[in-house]
């Protein structure tokens, strides 16, 4: 499911992109690319507590849902910021 979600998303980036400056997405690059690192550590630490039991497990699991919420966390501000380049372009 996650990776259909990526593929969706990734689609739609493409289809915008078209209709954004250098600039906007030089803005959403830098964060869509940060967005997926923690992505991509939660995968890791999601993997980690699939090897661990108890409360350890627990705590890695925490760990993963903190990084994939702080992943969208930057997915937002990077729409953020990405409006506020289009809006000082005037667009």
């Amino acid at each position: 499911m996650k990776t259909f979600v990526t593929v969706l998303g990734l689609a739609s980036m493409v289809a915008l992109a078209a209709c954004d400056s250098k600039q906007e997405n030089k803005v959403e690059n830098a964060y869509e690319n940060k967005a997926d690192a923690l992505d991509n550590q939660a995968d890791n630490m999601e993997d980690m507590a699939d090897n661990l039991s108890g409360n350890a497990a627990a705590a890695a699991e925490n760990a993963a849902d903190h990084l994939e919420n702080k992943a969208d966390a930057t997915r937002d501000a990077g729409e953020k910021a990405e409006e506020a380049v289009e809006k000082s372009e005037g667009k």
